[in-house]
């Protein structure tokens, strides 16, 4: 699987299989291509050649079967900035068919699991970009995917919420990981296996 933009190769041929609950660090200088496998992998992105399985769905002809079933957190929060955190969690889970009784607790949940409850009510354009990346990394396991892709996880947060995060986001949840950092040491350390773009 590969990605053109124009005349302009994205990302080269790439072969790589994952078992489940395997984590994948994708390493690489800037514009090496590891976002765009990312998006490719999420189905956000075509290959312009190729194609890929991801849990067991053909891409890019199934995209539509592996919806709900991956977690994805970019490297900026994408979050409605005129929405209270809360209300951006609560929008992701309707969007996912979470009933409002379910959605409503398992937002609290997240919430408190990453230490800002206290600021749930306050719009994400109030937030420092920390705070945004908690709440973004709540939206990636609200749903309680199969799959998380992993665009840097760790930005924009400092040590506290570095260990918050990573225990939401972590290997002991079981999930099957593709995680993109620029911090090799740390992704390398709890990676299974490792893919150099």
């Amino acid at each position: 699987m590969g990605r053109d933009y124009g005349d302009r190769a994205a990302l080269g041929e790439v072969e790589l299989e994952l078992a489940p609950g395997q984590t994948l660090a994708v390493l690489g200088p800037n514009g090496s291509g590891k976002t765009t496998l990312l998006r490719l992998l999420a189905g956000l992105l075509r290959p312009s050649r190729g194609s890929a399985v991801v849990l067991g769905c053909a891409l890019p002809g199934e995209t539509w079967r592996l919806r709900g079933r991956v977690g994805y957190l970019a490297h900026a929060p994408l979050l409605y900035r005129d929405l209270s955190a809360r209300e951006n969690l609560l929008l992701a889970a309707r969007l996912h068919g979470i009933g409002a009784d379910s959605a409503s607790g398992r937002v609290e949940r997240l919430l408190e699991s990453v230490a800002i409850s206290d600021r749930g009510d306050d719009r994400v354009g109030e937030l420092s970009a920390g705070m945004a990346q908690r709440v973004a990394a709540c939206r990636a396991v609200l749903h309680d995917p199969e799959l998380l892709l992993l665009d840097e996880p760790d930005a924009h947060l400092d040590a506290e919420a570095r260990s918050l995060v990573g225990a939401l986001l972590g290997r002991e949840n079981g999930r099957t990981r593709v995680i993109v950092s620029h911090d090799r040491d740390r992704v390398l350390a709890d990676a299974d296996l490792a893919l150099e773009l």
